[in-house]
């Protein structure tokens, strides 16, 4: 019985990537629609990096996590929208086995990192907020490279563990994945291996992976609110929560689509697909905007860039 399962995973060569459940004549929508949000992941986040590379004023912890970020959001788009925008453009919707295996390592890799990399951006805030005359001596250079270097470290070990359990399953009925990248929810769906410890296991993953991380925020907000109340000034507290609100806001549509995509019951796979969107696509295009377009030294750097290179940056600038 092992052996004809073996067999059956052994002899699977690619698999079918089937998409969002829509009519044929809306692919051209969703393709040109994928193809606008995309374009803007790349000019927003390749814009910021380079921004934050060649202004000096902008070496500070704050800017280099969120460099690190924008890293991150280009690169973990990249590895689903090309795909994505491919399959509803063509109507050979098949992936390689390895392609599949590569694509679920990259996700896995840069969006675990991404989780504790803004749980580094929350402490960072806590420390500028409620201890701003330690500032320079605590938020180091050192402690920033090892920030960030671990957060490369957890993503990378929770990827490998996840694409390793993940594909040492027997995939021996459907070949056609409900979804539109490899993720290990739909092909636990097409398995016919036993799941019971698998999901366990998987579960026990997201958990120590989302509670730290929430926990850190969590605690550093509460410290965050509890000092900027201390503030008399109303100019002071605005400052203040201005410098959070839009990290904030780019955790709760992070980690809302992710606790959705897989805490919950795995029981609406069309809504798990529009979630994924969320955090694979809309998120890394409004990072960008959230964290920097409203940044008055990002917006300095922004008009004193050579020649306008970045020229839609500024264009932008106009209506802000």
């Amino acid at each position: 019985m092992g052996d004809r399962g073996a067999s059956n995973h052994s002899e699977l060569t690619d698999f079918i990537l089937l998409g969002f459940r829509v009519r044929p004549e809306l692919h051209i929508f969703l393709f040109l629609l994928i193809l606008l949000v995309y374009a803007m992941v790349l000019l927003g986040n390749s814009g910021m990096i380079t921004i934050i590379m060649t202004d000096p004023r902008l070496n500070t912890p704050m800017y280099f996590f969120l460099g690190n970020l924008s890293f991150i959001d280009l690169f973990y788009s990249s590895v689903i929208a090309p795909k994505a925008m491919i399959n509803f453009w063509s109507e050979n919707k098949s992936i390689s086995f390895a392609g599949c295996v590569t694509q679920l390592f990259l996700f896995a890799l840069f969006i675990v990192t991404e989780g504790f990399l803004l749980a580094a951006m929350a402490y960072d805030r806590f420390i500028a907020i409620c201890n701003p005359l330690l500032y320079s001596v605590q938020m180091s250079t050192h402690l920033c490279t090892q920030l960030v270097a671990g957060s490369y470290f957890c993503g990378f070990i929770t990827s490998v563990l996840q694409t390793s359990m993940t594909f040492i399953l027997s995939f021996c009925a459907s070949r056609a994945i409900d979804h539109f990248y490899c993720d290990y929810r739909p092909l636990q769906r097409i398995s016919c291996s036993d799941l019971y410890i698998h999901k366990i296991v998987s579960f026990f993953l997201c958990s120590i992976i989302i509670l730290p991380t929430i926990i850190v925020i969590i605690v550093s907000y509460m410290y965050i609110v509890s000092t900027v109340l201390k503030i008399r000034s109303t100019e002071g507290r605005k400052k203040a929560f201005s410098t959070c609100s839009s990290h904030l806001g780019a955790v709760s549509v992070l980690y809302g689509a992710i606790i959705f995509m897989y805490v919950i019951p795995d029981r609406f796979p069309e809504l798990s697909k529009v979630a994924s969107l969320c955090y694979t696509l809309v998120t890394p295009m409004l990072n960008p905007l959230i964290y920097s377009l409203r940044n008055k030294d990002v917006k300095e750097a922004l008009r004193k860039i050579p020649g306008k290179k970045l020229f839609l940056f500024n264009s932008i600038l106009k209506f802000m």
